[in-house]
């Protein structure tokens, strides 16, 4: 805009905003109007939010055009406080043309328990204090066992959660057994936490006739009716919205439960975030959503992702309330969601987790992280970095544990994951024919020849079906 043009524009608003308060001022308020002793004064406004989120000037702001902008506008005092009701919410109005920043001048903080020495920093909460401790130590050996059974051809796929095992044991310890869980595919340590046995995990992995997904599932796609944890399905973020729909369901029904969500930084670039977050909103649904920041979509790093602050700042946009924590620090984590449940049940709204973390594993185990991140890096998160240590040494200071049980808890765990997969792998599989059932009460004639059909060519061919593989009940239609 021309100079000229940015002046006389200026002294025209400022002419017929005088005029418009001395109208005002001589017919007094409209009854769409609230009138100015119900406006806060000023700052108290803004006192208020600071609880909630930051409230920050746009960065040309300063206190010389602050106090240039009330000397210009002579009913600043009054008028300008004045607060309508749209429908899109009640509005308080500036004589200054500014636009919001695309960025804040300071990042959102992250909070912590546990510092990287595992000392406590602010407060500290000791429920579940063993139990959280062998639960991460079992998935931390229960990801290297599985990890190596896939790298020796004994199953097809597997992912790790590893530097990760605090995001999932710590929340699941802050959850109730009523709580309705929609995972991603990293999560398996809320399973776990909730009653989940490694046998359990073998048997999906090996696709036995034990796997509760009947073998239609690739591996990692766990679930359980019984321990209210959905189960996995690979395209990223449908759950989300789903989530909402369950936690919805919870509220219609008054149940004193929630439901919470876990999904990756790269989940978030998915429209079902946006549509989930809004739709959590409005419905006021009792719901987490668990971001795990971990740095990664697979290969795509969060600064090709999005300019914002993080995942935590789209909760603002959104009017759920958010906050950031140190994915690492256990007792944070614990403390975080275990808050936030409270919140989302008592209150009826949504909540926004992100945890900033590491994904030290590579992203599956189709996946070579060191073609575009540093091997170095890795090795840094992995060692100085891992939760599992910090909070050993937490444990451990405080006299509650020692390297002996240590020791021995892993050497425990250790043979019964080895035992799990010996025991999965004796058990035949699940028959052919399961490919056609659990989805008509009937099955249609078409249905029935492709059965047929298939139970031709595995009798015509053997070799490449062994029976001996197969639960042989289920090969008859």
């Amino acid at each position: 805009m021309a100079a000229w043009l940015a002046g006389s524009s200026s002294k025209l608003v400022r002419s017929a905003a005088r005029r418009l308060a001395g109208h005002l001022r001589r017919r007094g308020p409209d009854p769409w109007l609230l009138s100015s002793s119900t406006v806060p004064a000023r700052g108290q406004l803004a006192g208020d939010l600071r609880g909630f989120c930051s409230v920050r000037r746009f960065a040309a702001d300063s206190t010389a055009a602050t106090a240039a902008e009330e000397s210009e506008n002579e009913f600043a005092g009054g008028d300008l406080q004045q607060v309508v009701d749209f429908p899109g919410g009640k509005l308080t109005f500036v004589g200054e043309m500014n636009f919001v920043p695309e960025s804040q001048r300071e990042r959102i903080k992250c909070y912590r328990v546990l510092d990287d020495d595992g000392r406590i920093i602010y407060s500290r909460n000791n429920d579940f204090v063993l139990k959280m401790h062998s639960n991460m130590v079992t998935l931390q050996i229960m990801d290297t066992v599985f990890y190596e059974a896939q790298r020796q051809g004994r199953i097809s796929f597997y992912i790790t959660s590893n530097g990760e095992e605090a995001i999932n044991i710590a929340s699941a310890a802050a959850l109730s057994a009523d709580d309705i869980v929609l995972p991603q595919y990293r999560e398996p340590g809320v399973l776990l936490w909730r009653g989940f046995t490694p046998q359990e995990f073998a048997n999906q992995l090996f696709g036995n006739k034990m796997d509760y997904g009947k073998w239609r599932q690739m591996p990692i796609h766990y679930g359980s009716n019984r321990l209210n944890y959905f189960t996995i399905s690979s395209p990223i973020a449908t759950q989300l919205p789903q989530a909402v729909g369950a936690a919805y369901s919870l509220k219609m029904d008054k149940k004193d439960a929630c439901a919470i969500t876990y999904f990756g930084d790269g989940g978030t670039s998915e429209g079902d975030f946006h549509a989930a977050l809004n739709f959590a909103a409005v419905t006021e649904a009792p719901m987490i959503f668990f971001c795990r920041n971990n740095g990664w979509a697979i290969s795509t790093p969060t600064t090709e992702q999005f300019r914002s602050d993080g995942i935590v700042t789209r909760g603002q946009a959104y009017g759920i309330r958010s906050i950031r924590v140190d994915g690492n620090d256990t007792l944070a984590v614990y403390s975080a969601v275990h808050t936030a449940r409270e919140m989302a049940i008592a209150e009826g709204r949504p909540i926004l987790i992100e945890a900033m973390t590491y994904r030290v594993g590579h992203h599956s185990t189709s996946d070579d992280s060191t073609k575009y991140r540093p091997a170095d890096e890795i090795e840094h998160w992995r060692t100085a970095r891992d939760p599992v240590s910090r909070y050993r040494k937490w444990v451990q200071g405080n006299g509650w544990w020692c390297d002996a049980e240590e020791t021995e808890l892993r050497n425990s765990v250790r043979q019964e994951i080895l035992h799990a997969i010996q025991v999965a792998e004796r058990i035949p599989k699940q028959g052919p024919t399961e490919l056609f059932t659990d989805v008509y009460d009937q099955v249609p004639s078409n249905l029935r020849e492709q059965q047929r059909s298939l139970l031709d060519t595995i009798k015509k061919h053997p070799s490449d079906y062994p029976t001996i593989l197969y639960s042989l009940d289920l090969l008859v239609i």
